[in-house]
C-alpha cells in the first residue's frame, strides 16, 4: 500500500509536528514500507488463531482477603484527636 506526501503531511498535522522536505520525503519510504509488510501479515492464514490480549499468557496474582487482627491496638489510642469515631484533623484549606 502506498501512503502519499500528502498523507504524510496529513498525520503530521495531527501529531502536530513540523517536518522538514527531507523528513516528509524520509516518513513517506519509511510508511510506505510499514504498511506494506503490514499487508503481508494479513496474507497469513489466522482461522484457528485464538484471539489473545497478550502474547504471554498472564494470571493476576492476588491473594485472598480475609481479615486480620489488628497489628497495633485500637486506632483510637494512637490518633492525636478522636472523639465520638472521628479524627480530628488540621485544618488544611483557607
Amino acid at each position: 500500500m502506498a501512503i502519499s506526501r500528502e498523507d504524510v503531511l496529513h498525520v503530521s498535522k495531527l501529531a502536530r509536528l513540523e517536518l522538514s522536505e527531507a523528513e516528509i520525503e524520509k516518513f513517506t519510504g519509511q510508511l510506505g514500507d510499514i504498511l506494506d509488510y503490514i499487508s503481508k501479515l494479513n496474507e497469513l492464514d489466522t482461522k484457528d488463531v485464538p484471539p489473545t490480549a497478550h502474547v504471554l499468557e498472564i494470571t493476576n496474582v492476588f491473594r485472598e482477603d480475609k481479615v486480620d487482627a489488628p497489628r497495633i491496638g485500637s486506632i483510637e489510642e494512637i490518633a492525636p484527636e478522636f472523639h465520638k469515631g472521628h479524627f480530628r484533623v488540621p485544618k488544611v484549606i483557607e
